[in-house]
C-alpha cells in the first residue's frame, strides 16, 4: 500500500478525526464518571450531601445496600440513593450555611 492509495487515503482523516473525539470528548467524561464514583463511595457520616434534585443536608447514616440516612432540617431525615449525589462537601466546608 503506498499513500497514493484512495482507501488509505480516506482512512487517515477518519483515524485523526476519532483520535481527536476521543481526547475531548470521551476521555475527560470518563475522568469525571471516575472522580464522582470515588466521591460516591468516599461520603461518611457528618459530610453536607447536595442530592441530584437539589436538596442539601447533612449524613446522618451510611447504609451499606447504597442508601444514605439524610437530615435535611431538624427531625426531618430521607432515604437517598448513593447514586443520586451530585456533590459531597466535607464537614468544615459547608457553603453558605449559617
Amino acid at each position: 500500500m503506498s499513500l497514493n492509495d484512495p482507501f488509505l487515503s480516506s482512512l487517515i482523516p477518519l483515524v485523526f478525526v476519532f483520535a481527536i473525539m476521543y481526547f475531548l470528548l470521551i476521555r475527560p467524561q470518563q475522568q469525571r464518571m471516575k472522580q464522582h464514583q470515588a466521591m460516591v463511595t468516599a461520603v461518611r457520616r457528618g459530610d453536607t450531601v447536595v442530592t441530584g434534585g437539589g436538596l442539601v443536608g447533612r449524613v446522618v447514616k451510611v447504609k451499606d445496600d447504597g442508601e444514605l440516612l439524610v437530615e435535611i432540617a431538624d427531625n426531618v431525615q430521607v432515604r437517598v440513593l448513593k447514586g443520586t449525589l451530585s456533590e459531597v462537601r466535607s464537614k468544615g466546608s459547608e457553603k453558605g450555611e449559617d
